[in-house]
């Protein structure tokens, strides 16, 4: 039989283990992996995109073609060519006429008639105006009239001095008589040598009554109109002509190259001018170097220069501005455009395609330049290809691209698209597409 239970107190609670928390690697590890992930996409999409530019390069992506590796720049390129480079002198000029005349009357009187048209071509020697001539007509007659008074007393002295000296031959006179009529007859001949000249005088006012040309040119605008008093000192005149056919062209030249100037005119003889508009686009006319001037403006450090236009089409019109290019000479020369030629910290420099599509920095030395195409003393040979445009985005040894071969690639790259599962006459991949799925033929016409 079993001793009785006795009632032992209940055993103590064991309190639940406690969750063990992560450990810290973990939470790095975790982190770890998500950047390795970011880095993964990161990277698929740089490739993506690397290969989508290299399409644009000449052979295929990752098979060692210039632009397989990297991404390609379009380049303007030029050829170095030998050209006989002008060296010209750069001026800016005033075109002024040969020859300028402000058209004054000579005498004083009412202005009855003018006869030209504004902005008329005249000539020499042409009637343009002409002023009351009754004043000058009578003062001409007045002249007249003295004159040939003076005369008939001069004649009747002539003949009394004849007589004296007969009568002085018979001793029936005495020579102080002679000689007295003697000096009458020289007084009296210059009396009538000077009413000679103010008939002259007088005869002449009458011919200014009619105000000639006295050049051959252009007529400007009438200063005065029919019925005005015009005198002699007046200093507008009636009109301005100027002789624009040969023209005159003014300009200044630096002093440092007034001796280059001369030498060539001294080899030479006549050196060839060019003159150009205000944005130098159109040509105006050809001419030929006249002379320099006879000394230095010290203030500007320039010469003055003068050259003549025939201008018989009239486009150089006086007082224009103009752009004037002196020739001196012409020097062969390795040439290149302009832009092909670049400044750096070491000089100057052009890069050069070589065969393989690749660009090299090659210092030059720069020669005589003008608008468009400069001189390489050193450094070029001809025949190389030079980069023009795009040059500010390449380095020493970078891949580049043309836009002509560009254009040539693009229509070979678009006739593939359509047809690119046909490999062969009626082969499989010409019955399926790209996706592998059969294709329907269209049904044959009956």
């Amino acid at each position: 039989m079993n001793p009785p239970e006795v009632n032992a107190p209940p055993p103590p609670a064991i309190p639940p283990a406690p969750q063990a928390k992560p450990p810290r690697r973990s939470r790095w590890v975790g982190s770890l992996v998500a950047l390795v992930l970011v880095g993964l996409v990161g990277g698929a999409a740089w490739y993506l995109v690397n290969r989508a530019n290299s399409d644009g390069g000449e052979g295929p992506p990752g098979r060692g073609g210039p632009g397989g590796g990297r991404a390609m720049v379009t380049v303007g390129d030029a050829v170095a060519r030998k050209a006989d480079l002008p060296v010209i002198v750069d001026a800016l000029g005033t075109v002024i006429p040969a020859t300028t005349v402000i058209l004054r009357p000579q005498v004083s009187g009412m202005l009855t008639q003018v006869l030209f048209t504004e902005g008329q071509m005249v000539k020499k020697g042409q009637l343009l105006a002409q002023i009351d001539p009754r004043p000058f007509e009578q003062a001409l007659m007045q002249a007249q009239g003295t004159r040939q008074r003076d005369e008939a007393q001069l004649e009747n002295a002539r003949l009394t001095l004849a007589r004296y000296r007969t009568l002085l031959s018979q001793d029936s006179i005495a020579r102080q008589d002679v000689d007295t009529q003697a000096a009458l007859v020289k007084q009296l001949e210059g009396t009538v040598m000077t009413d000679k000249a103010q008939e002259g005088t007088a005869r002449l006012n009458l011919d200014y009554t009619r105000i000639a040309s006295p050049a051959t040119g252009r007529i400007g605008l009438r200063a005065v109109d029919p019925g005005n008093y015009v005198t002699s000192g007046d200093a507008t005149g009636i009109a301005t002509i100027t002789q624009v056919a040969p023209i005159d062209v003014q300009f200044s030249v630096p002093q440092d190259r007034v001796g280059d100037i001369r030498a060539a005119q001294g080899e030479a003889g006549t050196l060839a001018v060019t003159a150009l508009d205000r944005g130098r686009k159109a040509e105006l006319g050809k001419g030929q170097f006249s002379t320099l001037d006879n000394q230095v403006d010290t203030t500007t450090g320039t010469v003055k220069a003068k050259a003549r236009f025939d201008n018989a089409d009239g486009a150089l019109f006086p007082n224009q501005f103009v752009n004037v290019q002196l020739l001196l000479r012409n020097v062969p020369a390795v040439v290149v455009p302009v832009t092909a030629v670049r400044t750096g910290a070491n000089g100057d420099y052009v890069y050069v395609i070589n065969e393989d599509r690749t660009v090299s920095l090659r210092k030059v030395k720069r020669g005589q330049a003008t608008m468009g195409l400069m001189a390489i003393a050193e450094g070029l040979t001809e025949g190389e290809r030079v980069v023009t445009e795009g040059g500010d985005r390449l380095q020493d040894g970078m891949a580049v691209q043309l836009p002509g071969a560009q254009a040539a690639r693009a229509p070979r790259a678009g006739a593939s698209g359509p047809r690119s599962g046909a490999s062969g006459p009626r082969g499989e991949r010409g019955e399926r597409g790209e996706g592998g799925q059969r294709r329907q033929r269209p049904p044959q016409n009956p």
